[in-house]
């Protein structure tokens, strides 16, 4: 399985919002310019997580987007649903798509697949994706 981009650029957009929690607000284009992402899909990943209730955007002075909860109630799961949908590694589940769904032996089995992947994400705090990527940043600026 692999994350669309879009959903990966989520989960980097939202490790940047969360290194400025606590520390106020932050525009979309200062999280595109912190993250090296094109403003547009900023735009359009911020757009999803404030529909999820993963970011809150306030608007006039002093405005910005803020996390909605703290980094540490927010999953990695959390921020792929918001973008991907629910989590599911295939199509059956959801739908009557499937040439062989009448002799399916496998198709009662996804269900705990998909709720083992679905907690394995879950398991993961956004406060561990962003501190791991604050404590590279000062690697990265420590001389050698």
């Amino acid at each position: 399985m692999r994350l669309s981009n879009l959903a990966d650029y989520a989960v980097v957009t939202m490790c940047a919002a969360a290194r400025h929690c606590g520390g106020g607000r932050v525009s979309a284009s200062e999280l595109a310019a912190e993250t090296g992402l094109p403003a547009p899909t900023v735009q359009k990943v911020v757009t999803k997580l404030t529909a999820a209730g993963l970011l809150r955007s306030v608007r006039g002075a002093g405005g910005g987007l803020q996390l909605a909860r703290p980094a540490a109630a927010i999953s990695v799961a959390d921020i792929v649903e918001a973008v991907e949908g629910p989590i599911a590694l295939t199509a059956c589940i959801d739908s009557q798509d499937c040439a062989v769904d009448h002799n399916c032996s496998v198709k009662p089995h996804w269900p705990v697949i998909n709720d083992a992947l679905r907690g394995a994400l879950a398991a993961i705090p956004l406060t561990q994706l962003a501190i791991g990527l604050a404590t590279d940043v000062v690697r990265e600026k420590e001389p050698a």
